[in-house]
C-alpha cells in the first residue's frame, strides 16, 4: 500500500505541469502526508484539453455513498480490482487524476538485538522512496466529487505489485507514470487505462532508510526524508 508520502509546493506543481494560477488555495511542501488530509491533485479539464490543479481529501468517497461515516480502506485502490470492483470501476473509466509527489514511505520489518540484554525486539524501519535522480513524480489516482464545497472532493492512489528496488522493501507500490503516461491518464477519451499503466510505469527508484520520526502523524519537515547516518 501507500499510506504516507511527500507532496511538493504549489509553485513546483505549476512549473512541473505548466499550469496557471488557480483559486483552490495555496499549499506548501508537506513531508508527512497522511490519509484524510487535503492534497493537491491534477484532473483533466475537458474544455481546456489539459490538467487543472485543485485539491481533494485523501480517502475516496464515491458519489453514491450514503453513510455518515466514510468508507474504510479507500486511500489506495489495487490495480487488480479497479476494472471490476463497484467502488472503482466507474471512476476508473471517467474520473482519473494524478497526485503530484516527491516520493513516498514504506516500512520494512526488522529485528534489533539489545546489546545490554541480548533480547531480540522487532520494529519497522521506514524508507523514503524517490526517483534515483530526484525530481517530481505523479501517482495515478481516481477522484470523486460529491456536491459542492471544500469537502466535496476525495481521491485514492492506485497501487500495484512492486518491482525493482522497491520490492526489497515492500510488496506493493503506487502506480507512478512516466511523462507520456501522465499526458494521457486524465483524458476521459483514453480507452485502455489498464494497458497504459503497464506500458508507462516508472521503476527508477531508490529506497533510503530514514528516521522513525516519520511514524508520528504530527511530525513535519525536510529532515524526515534525510538518510540515516
Amino acid at each position: 500500500m501507500c499510506g504516507r508520502y511527500v507532496h511538493p509546493d504549489q509553485a513546483a506543481v505549476e512549473r512541473g505541469w505548466h499550469i496557471g494560477r488557480h483559486n483552490s488555495g495555496p499549499f506548501t511542501t508537506r513531508y508527512n502526508v497522511t490519509p484524510t488530509l487535503r492534497v493537491p491533485i491534477l484532473r483533466w479539464d475537458t474544455a481546456l484539453g489539459a490538467f487543472e490543479l485543485t485539491q481533494a481529501h485523501w480517502g475516496f468517497i464515491p458519489p453514491w455513498w450514503k453513510e455518515s461515516k466514510p468508507p474504510r480502506h479507500t486511500i489506495n485502490a489495487r490495480t487488480e480490482e479497479i476494472a471490476t470492483k463497484p467502488m472503482w470501476r466507474g471512476p476508473f473509466r471517467q474520473s482519473r487524476c494524478l497526485l503530484p509527489a516527491l516520493g513516498w514511505y514504506e516500512w520494512q520489518p526488522r529485528a534489533h538485538i539489545d546489546p545490554a540484554t541480548g533480547e531480540v525486539a522487532s520494529f519497522k524501519q521506514p524508507y523514503f522512496i524517490r526517483p534515483v535522480q530526484g525530481g517530481l513524480i505523479a501517482f495515478a489516482g481516481l477522484y470523486s466529487e460529491r456536491g459542492a464545497g471544500d469537502h466535496a472532493g476525495s481521491c485514492t492512489i492506485l497501487t500495484r505489485a512492486s518491482e525493482g528496488a522497491v520490492s526489497a522493501v515492500h510488496d506493493r507500490m503506487p502506480v507512478v507514470l512516466d511523462d507520456a503516461g501522465m499526458q494521457c491518464w486524465g483524458d476521459p477519451a483514453l480507452k485502455d487505462p489498464q494497458s497504459l499503466m503497464s506500458a508507462h510505469a516508472r521503476l527508477d527508484f531508490t529506497c533510503i532508510p530514514v528516521s522513525t520520526r516519520v511514524n508520528q502523524r504530527g511530525n513535519e519537515g525536510e529532515s524526515l526524508i534525510q538518510a540515516l547516518a
